[in-house]
C-alpha cells in the first residue's frame, strides 16, 4: 500500500477504507486519522493498537460488544459486515451441522451471559472445530483474562483486515 495515498486521504475517505478494521468501530479509525502521516501499514496498525490499549475497560468491552456472535443471528439473517461474512465463511461457520450450530449457539449464550460481551476469536486463524473448542474452554477464564484475550483477538483481526486492504489498494493502483 502506498502510504502517500493513505496519508493524503481526507477524513471521509479514510473512514470508508479503514472504518471496519475494528468491527463496527469506525470511531477508532476516526481517532487514528489525526495521527497521520503514517510511515507504514505497521505504523497505522500500531496507532490503532495503542488507541485500543488506552481505552478504559468499558471502552474495550464496547469494542468486543460490536462483534457478532459466531454463526449467530446476524449470519443467519445475512446482516453481517462483508468482512465478517467472508471470515466466518472461510472458517466453515456457514456450513455447520445442526448439532454444531446448536452447540455453538448454547456456548455463545453461556459465554455472553458470563462475560456480557460475545466470544471473539480471529476465525481466519482457526477452523470451526478449534473455534468451538476454544469457546468451550475460554468460558472458564476470569473476566479480566477474557477481556485481554478478546482484545488480542481483535488486534489479530485488525492485522489481517489491514493486510487485505493493503493488497486491494496495491492491486487497484496497478490497474
Amino acid at each position: 500500500m502506498e502510504m502517500r495515498t493513505v496519508n493524503s486521504m481526507n477524513y471521509e475517505q479514510f473512514l470508508d477504507v479503514f472504518g471496519n478494521v475494528i468491527e463496527k468501530c469506525p470511531l477508532i479509525a476516526a481517532a487514528v486519522w489525526t495521527g497521520r502521516p503514517f510511515s507504514s501499514v505497521s505504523a497505522l496498525e500500531k496507532n490503532i493498537g495503542d488507541f485500543i490499549d488506552s481505552l478504559p475497560r468499558s471502552g474495550k468491552e464496547g469494542i468486543l460488544r460490536c462483534h457478532p456472535d459466531l454463526a449467530g443471528r446476524e449470519l443467519l439473517r445475512g446482516t453481517l459486515s462483508p468482512d465478517s461474512q467472508g471470515e466466518q465463511s472461510r472458517a466453515g461457520l456457514t456450513s455447520l451441522t445442526p448439532a454444531q450450530r446448536s452447540q455453538l449457539s448454547e456456548l455463545n449464550a453461556s459465554y455472553k451471559s458470563r462475560f456480557n460481551f460475545p466470544f471473539v476469536i480471529c476465525v481466519r486463524m482457526n477452523d470451526r472445530e478449534t473455534i468451538i473448542q476454544q469457546l468451550g474452554s475460554r468460558i472458564s477464564n476470569s473476566p479480566e483474562q477474557e477481556l485481554q484475550i478478546g482484545i488480542q483477538e481483535v488486534k489479530k483481526i485488525c492485522h489481517l483486515r489491514l493486510l487485505d486492504i493493503s493488497s486491494q489498494v496495491s492491486q487497484a493502483t496497478k490497474l
